[in-house]
């Protein structure tokens, strides 16, 4: 039997973002919950052909890594329809277990705005970007995403991928005594990238 999935939520694109980012494209390290919360969540991410079971972990498909870097759009690469049936057991309908969910999600972008990046202006954000990560002390995914409005997975494949590829160095470094990251550039302009390097992306 099959459902019909549902549209990826700016929540689970921030989701897999980080996973990809931050976990070597594993999602359970980064699930703060646990017992049937957490078998929820893996069972929604995986219904849309986000994750897939590999060698008992549950990592990012390639549908997912080519939504995240920007290669294609979730309805060109995600079945319409899915499996209900994932290696997880079926849950019944419970308000705390669905509170806990979403106390979860919304805790991923807690303090973070909800605008999306405005086409025409994202070469004048990005510089913006560029010139909070030159600071001596760098910029958290916060105060980035709060001076240019943008969603943190998007902020996030930037990161990861759009400012590696122009040849910037990014250093990513976690924050005593907190769960978040300060992001600097290692050299103020860009590094010009071996072409073996670049043919890998």
């Amino acid at each position: 039997m099959s459902a019909q999935t549902t549209p990826i939520t700016e929540r689970q694109l921030d989701l897999i973002t980080r996973a990809h980012c931050d976990a070597g494209g594993l999602i359970e390290p980064l699930l703060d919950l646990k017992g049937g919360a957490k078998l929820k969540m893996i069972a929604s991410l995986a219904q849309r052909g986000l994750i897939e079971q590999q060698g008992g972990q549950w990592r990012l498909t390639s549908a997912a890594i080519a939504i995240i870097k920007g290669e294609a759009q979730p309805e060109d690469v995600l079945p319409p329809t899915v499996a209900t049936s994932v290696a997880t057991p079926p849950l019944a309908s419970d308000p705390e277990l669905e509170a806990a969910v979403a106390a979860a999600e919304a805790s991923w972008q807690q303090d973070q705005p909800d605008a999306a990046p405005k086409r025409g202006r994202e070469h004048s954000k990005q510089a913006l970007v560029i010139e909070m990560l030159k600071r001596p002390e760098g910029a958290t995914i916060a105060q980035i995403c709060e001076a240019t409005g943008w969603q943190p997975h998007s902020l996030r494949s930037l990161l990861c991928h759009g400012l590696p590829k122009q040849g910037y160095r990014i250093l990513a470094e976690k924050m005593p005594g907190s769960r978040q990251k300060r992001y600097r550039l290692t050299a103020s302009e860009p590094i010009a990238r071996d072409p073996k390097e670049a043919a890998h992306d």
